[in-house]
């Protein structure tokens, strides 16, 4: 082994360990499995939005009656980002994923018997929750296992799953609900994650981070060995975690302490504003369309050039964070987008093509800048607190997903037009900018201060 993973000892140190070796078999099948997890996130979320008129019409509901059932599972997932991920440092990242996947499979499954709008509420309620659950360790894991140098690029990869399994909701619910009816969407989203929970057991590693902390040297050792083939079969070596915090309780302290308070409460603020953007764009941008007179297939195809746009720039984005900086790539991205944001209030009116290329370049900001913040949280919190910090900065931004509809919608109530509210959401873009570029020189300076602490004490 060489001595940049290694201690005087000979014990394993992370996260030396994974960032100087090549990603490997075994840590890109890790990150295909939280990818899978992300994918039926997004598939779950997104399906009941298309099950909604169906189940509308099966018993008789006014619009307003599905409003709760909708909210239902933020509340959940709110709970969920909040209270139950930050027990992972108790039980384990593949624990919190298992339980997680396996709460929101056996909920939905629930929900196929359903006879009325407050059973299915609670139904949603409960899904929300172990979707919260599992989202932040799936994240928390996927940064771990993967080097340095494409952490970035992986985590985006695996919420690109998330956006996928947003397509792939429309066209299994197109496909299932005429011919089988809207329950047959629950059940198709209950046994996938079923079955993806039996893989999970099988093949899912736990945090090596949590195993070192927990004393269990022998089985981080057995996984840094399928990382690396070449370790010799020696006797369980130490494998020790950059803070040495052996056994040591994560607390939510830890993610706003030790100078962290500013930064973290910076992060929140930028999670909470590119929320509410995205859920301000989502929910109301089929309607400006449709006022602009653009026809019901132009906006099938607009709503999913948004989902396009945010996978697209994730393969610029990701590479660009590992390789030139996180803060700098995604402040940049932040700033630009406020120029496709003046492209698409210029787009109104204009021609479907142009139309739909101004729509993809405002995906290319807004849900590829939630995507991307996603990805510094991971890189912001080091992976003793990554899954609490995660969960946290999920579940506060939370708040600007459920104000981010009201206040645009009180907006359009007041006056606004259309261009003038794509003008406005530039705003929030640039604040963003400048927030993370803020935090950027933050993070160098302290990065500074700490090496000039260690010269000196050396």
């Amino acid at each position: 082994m060489s001595a940049t993973t290694t201690t005087g000892g000979g014990a394993v140190r992370l996260p030396d360990f994974i960032d100087s070796r090549r990603t490997g078999r075994f840590q890109g099948g890790t990150v295909l499995l939280c990818g899978l997890v992300m994918f039926l996130d997004g598939f779950d979320t997104q399906a009941i939005n298309y099950m909604a008129p169906a189940i509308s019409a099966d018993w008789g509901l006014e619009k307003a009656d599905l409003g709760p059932i909708f909210s239902a599972a933020l509340v959940g997932l709110m709970i969920g980002y909040l209270l139950v991920a930050p027990l992972s440092d108790r039980f384990g990242h593949k624990r919190l994923v298992l339980g997680g996947v396996l709460l929101f499979a056996l909920t939905t499954l629930s929900s196929v018997l359903v006879q009325n709008e407050a059973q299915l509420l609670v139904m949603r309620l409960i899904t929300g929750i172990g979707l919260g659950a599992a989202t932040p360790s799936t994240i928390a894991l996927t940064a771990e296992f993967s080097p340095k140098k494409v952490r970035a690029s992986f985590v985006l990869a695996i919420y690109c799953g998330f956006s996928l399994g947003f397509v792939a909701a429309n066209y299994v619910a197109d496909w299932l609900i005429p011919a089988h009816g809207w329950r047959s969407v629950f059940l198709v989203g209950a046994l996938a994650p079923l079955l993806l929970t039996v893989i999970l057991a099988w093949r899912l590693p736990e945090s090596l981070n949590f195993l070192a902390r927990r004393e269990r040297h022998a089985a981080a050792y057995a996984l840094c060995r399928k990382i690396d083939r070449n370790l010799p079969a020696v006797s369980a070596p130490r494998v020790e975690t950059e803070s040495e915090a052996q056994g040591k309780q994560v607390r939510l302290r830890e993610v706003v302490g030790g100078g962290q308070l500013l930064g973290t409460v910076l992060l929140w603020l930028v999670f909470a504003l590119n929320l509410a953007m995205f859920y301000g764009l989502q929910s109301w941008m089929p309607t400006i369309l449709t006022e602009q007179g653009y026809s019901s297939s132009t906006l099938a195809t607009a709503a999913s050039m948004t989902t396009i746009g945010g996978i697209a720039i994730a393969f610029v984005v990701g590479p660009a964070m590992d390789r030139l900086g996180a803060f700098g790539a995604l402040s940049t991205l932040y700033f630009v987008g406020c120029g496709f944001l003046t492209i698409m209030s210029l787009a109104l009116g204009a021609p479907v093509w142009v139309l739909l290329i101004a729509i993809f370049l405002t995906g290319c900001s807004v849900s590829g800048g939630q995507k991307s913040v996603i990805a510094l949280a991971a890189v912001f919190y080091p992976a003793e607190v990554r899954s609490t910090g995660v969960g946290w900065a999920l579940g506060i931004g939370r708040v600007g997903g459920i104000v981010g509809p009201m206040i645009v919608g009180a907006m359009l109530a007041g006056g606004w037009s259309a261009e003038q509210f794509f003008l406005a959401m530039a705003v929030p873009s640039a604040v963003c900018g400048a927030l993370v570029l803020y935090l950027g020189a933050r993070a160098k300076a302290r990065a500074k201060a700490e090496i000039s602490a260690e010269t000196a004490a050396a």
